[in-house]
């Protein structure tokens, strides 16, 4: 990781959290924390940088919530990957996150050292949902819908026809694997492996790896 430096911006309106984070990174080596930002209103102002890697945002702010401020960095084609920060755990928020293509969901009281390796798996493309998190989305799926198992057969019947391949790739996809990662597991090269992704997205009609991982998830596929 030392011939890479990757750019951060933190978004927490707790001075000492924001601070915690702050010298955890500067004291890893790979790492530059080019912004800071206690409410949304300067994040959005400070995201203008192009040269922001990654945004790690709370949750909740004191005057914009963190939804807000996803929205806006959209419209403003922002290409910052983002990493959610939050104390909460409700499936309201953590559906609405996600939907707005979040990479990376974690709870609070994660350690700092998986906080680190989180931070390097988005950088390269994966997507990380909290162990936490995961429980909630399928905790959810199960009180909305029934309970039963889903043959393979319905599977490709109910998804558009994935192949075997793209079962395997979208199960690595869950699991918050890179491209690179995928790749590596299955013995393809990097751009097969996002071709899959790619036809995996369009199969399932969502609009990014993120969102075929909670569709997965929610719909008992994996």
């Amino acid at each position: 990781m030392s011939e890479k430096n990757i750019k951060l911006m933190l978004v927490e309106d707790n001075k000492l959290i924001r601070t915690g984070i702050k010298s955890l990174f500067e004291e890893e080596e790979g790492f530059s924390i080019i912004a800071e930002a206690e409410n949304g209103r300067d994040a959005i102002k400070l995201s203008i940088n192009p040269s922001i890697d990654i945004i790690i945002l709370d949750m909740v702010l004191p005057d914009i919530s963190a939804l807000s401020v996803i929205k806006t960095l959209q419209e403003k084609k922002c290409q910052s990957k983002i990493i959610i920060l939050s104390s909460h755990d409700e499936y309201d928020k953590i559906e609405k996150a996600l939907s707005l293509g979040v990479y990376a969901y974690v709870i609070k009281d994660i350690n700092t050292d998986m906080l680190v390796s989180i931070v390097k798996s988005v950088y390269m493309g994966a997507m990380w949902l909290d162990p936490k998190v995961v429980k909630i989305l399928r905790d959810k799926s199960e009180k909305t819908l029934p309970l039963k198992e889903t043959t393979r057969a319905e599977f490709k019947n109910n998804h558009a026809n994935l192949t075997q391949r793209e079962y395997e790739v979208l199960k690595l996809v869950v699991d918050g694997k890179s491209n690179n990662d995928i790749a590596q597991t299955l013995c393809i090269s990097e751009h097969t492996a996002k071709a899959h992704v790619c036809n995996i997205i369009q199969k399932l009609l969502v609009d990014d790896r993120t969102q075929a991982a909670v569709k997965a998830i929610k719909e008992g596929i994996v």
